[in-house]
């Protein structure tokens, strides 16, 4: 079993997710069409199986962290973010989150998490790079990350089908300043 991660910010504090997160409430945001409108969890139902299962995987690989958002006010689990898969040999990840509370939304937890999760990939897991994708219509996401420091790399024209047409998808990146 992994050690538990915990990361401490000013708003938001990230710790490793475990099986216990798998309530109603979690289930609630995959199934919620406004949340899950950009995840691939909306193609099919979800359950606390299903989630417990995917939970159970990311626990189990070792070349990603899954990590629970918790709003430090309420100590309510308010979303997740991943860093995963890492490769450890070219020192890069790829990095993405929802923010299931939509009373959470707006006001820079997400972009804390991104923040949080970024300096550890860099100061203590040494990674050079960290990349995300966004489908191009969720400002949001883009937007948080923009916000943390990541660039537009680049584009995926009609990369994902969403409400009937295709999209492109946004590849932001940013680069360890500290790094060789």
């Amino acid at each position: 079993m992994r050690e538990t991660l915990e990361l401490e910010g000013e708003r938001t504090r990230l710790r490793s997710v475990d099986l216990e997160d798998a309530t109603e409430y979690y289930v609630a945001w995959l199934n919620d069409p406004e949340v899950n409108q950009y995840l691939e969890t909306r193609f099919r139902e979800q359950t606390t199986d299903s989630a417990k299962e995917y939970i159970r995987k990311k626990i189990e690989d070792p070349d990603t962290l899954f990590l629970a958002i918790i709003r430090r006010d309420t100590q309510k689990h308010i979303g997740n973010i991943k860093l995963g898969p890492i490769n450890r040999d070219h020192r890069y990840a790829e990095m993405s989150l929802v923010v299931g509370d939509k009373a959470s939304w707006g006001k820079g937890f997400g972009s804390e998490a991104i923040g949080l999760l970024t300096d550890y990939a860099f100061g203590t897991l040494g990674l050079h790079k960290i990349i995300a994708g966004a489908y191009e219509n969720n400002t949001a996401s883009i937007k948080a990350f923009l916000k943390c420091g990541f660039e537009k790399e680049s584009v995926r024209k009609k990369q994902y089908y969403y409400k009937d047409a295709y999209v492109d998808a946004i590849v932001m990146t940013r680069f360890n300043e500290n790094s060789g």
